[in-house]
């Protein structure tokens, strides 16, 4: 028999005592579904950067020489405007292609453009130029002259400057040779002064340093060259212009020399 709550009590007052009632099952409470655990985030592929344009592609180089070795004046000077041989080409603002006379009899050869070359579009004309100029001048030579004898051609062995004016690198300086030994081939110069480490190593093909090779007459295909210092380092080093003045006084010699061998 089964006895509620108040009958259980009626009985103890009673004295009478039963086991305790069961204890009422109660319905389970409702459980919250347990927390769904987020997803891992989607493990997405990085985004792919667009690569950075690739250099320039350089033409077969034995066809390119070869076909610039044809080109006369106006052509070398349009095929060298348009030139993408090398990286160069897309910074710079102007091909510094040449400055002077093509029928000067000294051919100077500098390095490479300045950010005054490469605005101006012609080599030297920046404060090294300024110095070049009035070291020519103490030998009556000069860039504006149209006398073969009293006029030099001015070129570099790169033609479009460096970034930050950096020194050239043997890649660019190779991209760009065509077009210097077509400006020697077609000046047929009696003498040839090299100005600056890069413009004597390369026309010399050595790594001998400027101190060793100044100071003498080197022969560049049967044509005296001399070598000394870039006039920008004579800005920076004004000590050394006595060693220029000698190495001029020696290029001097030179040519006079070449023009009585021509005569």
């Amino acid at each position: 028999m089964k006895l509620d709550a108040r009958q259980r009590a009626m009985l103890a007052e009673m004295g009478i005592w039963l086991p305790a009632l069961p204890a009422a099952k109660t319905a389970p409470r409702p459980t919250a579904p347990p927390a769904r655990r987020a997803p891992p985030p989607v493990q997405r592929a990085p985004k792919e950067e667009a690569p950075p344009p690739a250099p320039a592609e350089a033409p077969d180089d034995a066809a390119r020489t070869a076909r610039i070795a044809l080109m006369d004046w106006d052509a070398l000077h349009a095929e060298a405007q348009q030139c993408r041989a090398c990286g160069l080409c897309q910074q710079r603002k102007n091909v510094a292609f040449e400055g002077g006379c093509r029928a000067a009899h000294w051919l100077i050869v500098g390095e490479a453009p300045g950010e005054q070359e490469d605005l101006q579009g012609a080599p030297f004309v920046g404060p090294a130029g300024q110095l070049l100029d009035a070291m020519l001048a103490a030998l009556h030579l000069s860039r504006k002259s149209n006398e073969p004898d009293k006029a030099v051609y001015i070129a570099n062995v790169l033609k479009c400057r460096p970034p930050g004016n950096r020194n050239p690198q043997p890649d660019e300086i190779a991209r760009c040779a065509p077009f210097l030994q077509r400006q020697m081939a077609l000046l047929a110069p009696r003498v040839i002064l090299a100005l600056g480490r890069f413009a004597a190593q390369s026309l010399l093909q050595t790594n001998e340093s400027i101190g060793r090779l100044r100071g003498r007459v080197h022969d560049w295909h049967g044509t005296p060259l001399i070598v000394s210092y870039h006039p920008a380092y004579l800005l920076r080093s004004p000590h050394a212009k006595a060693h220029a003045w000698h190495d001029l006084c020696l290029a001097l010699q030179a040519a006079k020399r070449g023009a009585d061998g021509a005569t």
